[in-house]
């Protein structure tokens, strides 16, 4: 009997360190999970608002770029506009300076008084009426080229700066492997407290939230940035090329007509570089206008992500 009794306390003193071993051990794998969910929200929470950031800027960026493509398209436009004016101009001339020459053939007894004759009676014409007309619509042009091409410089300059500084840096990947890791690691606690029944459900919503992370690419939003940059900076230098050059090509010095009576070849070799420039002002304004979509979309597909798994976590 006392041999029986003996047996039933070894039994009941082994169920209880047995229980008690369980015990500890399911609060001890409940704690780690607690542990793990609380580590997964201080190491997710604030991606999405630094992505946030990134798009805001980029869509600011967006929009001063295809204002300054805008400008550069302006300034092209009134440049041809220009050009065209510009050709009439030539045309008149040529057909004044014809009617001088036939003027100036006869023998002149005196030449000043016929000199006299001579400006009075252009003056008179309706060729001369319509030449200065023109001439005074192909300065207006000029400005206007000249005004438009600097405000695309600026907007050029601006959206260099702002690309250059719009960036996915150290920070937010250091931000994000964090998450990842903390994410795996509610991965590993959460299949062991399963298996002690521990409730897991918020765990799964967590983990299904937040995986996202481990796929998503933050180069794609720098190579973006960094093309938007060159493309801006491009624009900034031919954009303030074409401002000086479609100054000087205004420029009353410029716009003399040569001993000929026509207009010389360096003012229309400037106004001709003038227009190409602003041509390719406006390219360079549109690409950087793309590439700043362009990084909008990259820095949505991981906002997406962040937006979901910051949901779960509140």
């Amino acid at each position: 009997m006392s041999y029986h009794n003996s047996l039933v306390n070894i039994h009941k003193f082994v169920v209880g360190i047995l229980g008690c071993f369980t015990c500890c051990t399911v609060m001890a794998n409940e704690n780690d999970l607690i542990a793990a969910l609380q580590d997964t929200y201080s190491a997710c929470v604030g991606i999405d608002a630094k992505l946030a950031d990134l798009k805001r800027m980029a869509g600011i960026n967006t929009a001063i770029t295809g204002v300054g493509t805008g400008l550069g398209i302006g300034a092209t436009a009134v440049g041809i506009a220009k050009s065209q004016t510009d050709e009439k101009i030539d045309e008149l001339l040529k057909q004044l300076a014809e009617k001088e020459a036939q003027y100036g053939a006869p023998v002149i007894q005196d030449p000043d008084q016929f000199a006299a004759e001579f400006q009075t009676m252009s003056a008179n014409t309706a060729q001369q009426s319509e030449l200065d007309q023109l001439t005074q619509k192909s300065k207006k042009l000029g400005n206007w080229r000249t005004g438009l091409m600097a405000a695309s410089t600026a907007t050029n300059i601006a959206g260099a700066v702002i690309a250059s500084q719009n960036r996915a840096d150290g920070d937010l990947q250091a931000h994000i492997d964090s998450c990842n890791s903390a994410v795996n690691q509610l991965s590993r606690v959460k299949v062991q407290a399963g298996l002690e029944g521990i409730d897991t459900s918020e765990a799964d919503q967590i983990i299904n939230a937040c995986k996202g992370f481990s796929s998503v690419d933050l180069s794609k939003i720098n190579q973006r940035a960094t093309g938007a940059m060159t493309a801006s900076a491009v624009g900034a230098v031919t954009g303030l090329t074409g401002t000086i050059t479609s100054a000087m090509a205004n420029s009353d010095s410029t716009r003399q007509l040569g001993e000929d009576g026509l207009r010389t070849d360096k003012e229309k070799n400037l106004n001709a570089a003038s227009n190409v420039l602003a041509g390719t002002t406006t390219v360079a304004s549109a690409a950087a206008t793309i590439f700043n979509a362009s990084q909008i979309k990259a820095i949505k597909d991981v906002a997406t992500v962040a937006e979901k798994c910051t949901e779960v976590l509140k």
